[in-house]
């Protein structure tokens, strides 16, 4: 849970009686979270004026940096919905996060700038929300400059795309950004640490209860690849055995004939067909580990 720095937006009823004498130059606004926006606009602008002739820690500046953050906080929820859909993070987190761009938006506007208090302030909200997810929603750490970089890749991605009507190849991104190619696959290797998606998620376009999940696409581990395996790496150690160890081996494993029945075979006794098949075993085992 993200904790406001700010202490002053729940301000109560009794530290609001003390200041109300201290206000007499300025509307008393009982709770700025009703004003309408309209005239939120209008309030804004005369709050921020007699801001700026407040001095910083007066009882009349804390009602007025208070009641302008009450008066736009339609601001912070106006912004916020913009990302209600993005990552795991909490609305409320968000809210708080945003109302933090708020404030440095009030502490930092310039009336003399004659530019409107939303237009400066939207800003810095979607930035400081930005910035949260940019920080604490990524499921896999990954560096900052691959967060960035991720960005940059998104952003490169779409205008391209749009340019050239098809999605573009890392090449093309990397000429675009001035990177190499391997920094752009790292980049984009990188951003699939963003969301961390369950495998019980309905898979597809049907998101319905009964739709099939990731899991059930997921296929289970396949016995024979383990052998398929030892067999691959296996065939060149055989081909390095003389005639009669390849026979003995074939043989036994091949033909699944007793060492006695090979022995007969080859007129050789069952003792010395065990003697001749564990030291060809030996040989090969050895090679296989030392592979």
């Amino acid at each position: 849970m993200v904790v406001s720095s700010v202490h002053t937006l729940g301000a109560t009823a009794p530290a609001r009686a003390g200041t109300r004498q201290a206000a007499d130059e300025l509307p008393w606004i009982e709770d700025g979270s009703k004003v309408a926006p309209k005239d939120a606009r209008v309030m804004s602008r005369l709050f921020l004026d007699r801001l700026r002739e407040l001095e910083e820690g007066t009882q009349e500046y804390q009602y007025a940096r208070n009641t302008l953050i009450e008066m736009n906080l339609s601001l912070v929820a106006f912004a916020a919905r913009r990302f209600r859909n993005r990552g795991s993070g909490d609305m409320e987190d968000v809210v708080q996060v945003g109302t933090i761009g708020l404030i440095k938006a009030i502490d930092r506007f310039d009336l003399t700038r004659e530019v409107e208090f939303t237009s400066f302030a939207i800003p810095y909200i979607v930035g400081e929300i930005k910035r949260f997810f940019r920080d604490t929603t990524w499921a896999v750490h990954v560096p900052r400059r691959l967060q960035e970089l991720r960005v940059d890749l998104a952003k490169c991605k779409e205008s391209l795309g749009t340019e050239l009507g098809r999605t573009p190849t890392v090449k093309e991104l990397a000429t675009h950004l001035e990177l190499t190619e391997d920094e752009v696959i790292e980049g984009l290797i990188a951003a699939n640490g963003y969301v961390a998606g369950s495998i019980d998620t309905p898979g597809g376009d049907d998101e319905t209860d009964g739709a099939p999940k990731y899991a059930d696409t997921m296929g289970d581990a396949d016995p024979a690849m383990e052998l398929f395996e030892d067999l691959h790496t296996l065939a060149p150690l055989l081909q390095r055995l003389d005639e009669r160890e390849r026979t003995i081996i074939e043989m036994r494993f091949g033909q699944e004939l007793t060492q006695a029945e090979i022995g007969r075979r080859l007129n050789l006794s069952q003792m010395h067909i065990s003697r001749l098949l564990n030291r060809t075993l030996r040989k090969l085992r050895t090679g296989l580990l030392s592979t």
